[in-house]
């Protein structure tokens, strides 16, 4: 959420932000939100007098009393009781257009960074810049989900039968390699500085609305049934919110946390669920990052934090690329942010597997989060980035390690956590 101050002072900088975007159905809401913050500043004008003058007649009663003009007092209590009415109706009044406000700031979008390219959708995407050779070897790369089977470590048939379709078993040394892989994130961000969190899996509804768009929400989340509840998409949105309503110490900041969790989204619309394979899924598992800091500082974590991404596929021997969002592919709190896309050997083609993002003071504006300083009180910006999220990234490293007798190299940084475990070899039929 802008501030309101963009919209009284400077309306075309955010009609053209929304343009930027290709929102112009939103254009119409700049100018209803400035006439009624207009109507809003009237009726606190015609309160705060109405007000004084209450609070200035009723010091003179006991002046009246006390001179014994006994009517002219008790004519000025009914004069008082009349602005009490008159004071209460305008309240109301303020108070129904303040939220009328709220709705319509709520849609209009953030105003992206300078630096961000523009286009319509994520086919105008840019890359900018790639990480390692994208090989194609000379044998083929079976498709991800048989290569799993392979290895004994897929039952998508029997999470068909317990929790339908989107759902998986992942089983022996893949279950163990897609731990490995979120292990070694953990342990990777610890030693960047970070401090490790496990966060809720459920947040209330008005988190939900303070870390993300309605459309987003509709679009991503379960929402549990007869309580003020929802599964997490990401673990940025509780561990966002674990700073709602709080003013951080400045000199506290930045706050650095990775955190890990399991994630449910619905993945429904055009994308839709993958059948046989672990690229569209209901459940994952992630481990994410996220930076509260202050306003100057935050494009310079934005840089640091997609390329500890990087480094982390690069150390799995996963060649990777940065893929610049263009301003059309934004969520409205979103500033600026970036893909990190993985080489697929079998596709030969990358794909997405982890977002990094800055959202300005969007999210703590809307959360109350602030710090205090010589400055004074203000909104802290807010950042996250995917670590690992797995299976997706399991694809990327099973692709990208498969030999040609089927068997897997596992990255000498994921060894320790396979126990020593240098390949991990197909099951030999009987």
């Amino acid at each position: 959420m802008i501030d309101i101050k963009l919209i009284r002072e400077n309306r075309d900088l955010v009609k053209e932000n929304i343009k930027k975007k290709f929102q112009d159905q939103k254009l119409p809401l700049v100018d209803e939100v400035y006439e009624l913050d207009l109507k809003t500043r009237e009726l606190k004008q015609e309160g705060d007098k109405l007000r004084a003058d209450k609070n200035a007649k009723s010091a003179s009663i006991g002046n009246l009393m006390r001179e014994g003009k006994k009517d002219e007092a008790e004519a000025i209590k009914r004069e008082i009781a009349d602005y009490g009415e008159r004071i209460a109706k305008l309240e109301a009044e303020e108070t129904d257009i303040n939220e009328k406000i709220k709705e319509k700031m709520m849609v209009i979008p953030n105003i992206i960074d300078d630096s961000v390219p523009i286009g319509k959708d994520d086919s105008e995407n840019v890359e900018v810049e790639r990480f390692g050779d994208p090989i194609v070897p000379q044998y083929e790369i079976p498709y991800h989900a048989d290569i799993i089977e392979a290895l004994g470590g897929l039952d998508k048939d029997a999470a068909g039968r317990t929790s339908g379709q989107g759902f998986y078993y992942l089983i022996g040394d893949i279950a163990r390699l897609h731990e490995a892989m979120i292990a070694y994130a953990r342990d990777f961000m610890i030693e960047k500085g970070f401090t490790y969190a496990i966060p809720p899996f459920m947040i209330h509804a008005n988190v939900v609305e303070g870390v993300m768009s309605f459309p987003e929400m509709e679009a991503m989340m379960y929402k549990i049934e007869g309580e003020d509840l929802y599964l997490i998409g990401t673990s940025e949105h509780s561990m966002i919110g674990k700073f709602k309503d709080q003013i951080v110490k400045e000199e506290e900041l930045p706050i650095r946390m990775t955190s890990y969790s399991p994630c449910f989204r619905k993945e429904g619309g055009a994308h839709g669920l993958e059948e046989r394979g672990l690229y569209r899924v209901h459940q994952f598992e992630k481990q994410e990052m996220i930076v509260i800091c202050k306003p100057e500082e935050s494009m310079d974590w934005y840089n640091k934090m997609w390329k500890y991404t990087v480094e982390v596929f690069r150390n799995m021997d996963i060649p990777v690329r940065q893929l610049e969002c263009c301003s059309g592919d934004l969520a409205d709190l979103k500033v600026k942010s970036c893909d990190i896309e993985a080489w697929s050997p079998r596709q030969q083609k990358y794909f997405e597997v982890g977002s990094c993002s800055t959202l300005g003071e969007a999210q703590a504006r809307r959360l109350g989060i602030r710090t205090k300083g010589e400055k004074g009180t203000y909104y802290v910006h807010t950042l996250n980035n995917t670590v690992v999220a797995s299976p997706r990234g399991l694809i990327a490293l099973l692709e990208n390690n498969y030999n040609e007798d089927g068997s897997i190299n596992i990255p000498k940084v994921l060894r320790f956590y396979m126990g020593g475990k240098e390949k991990i070899e197909p099951i030999k039929k009987a």
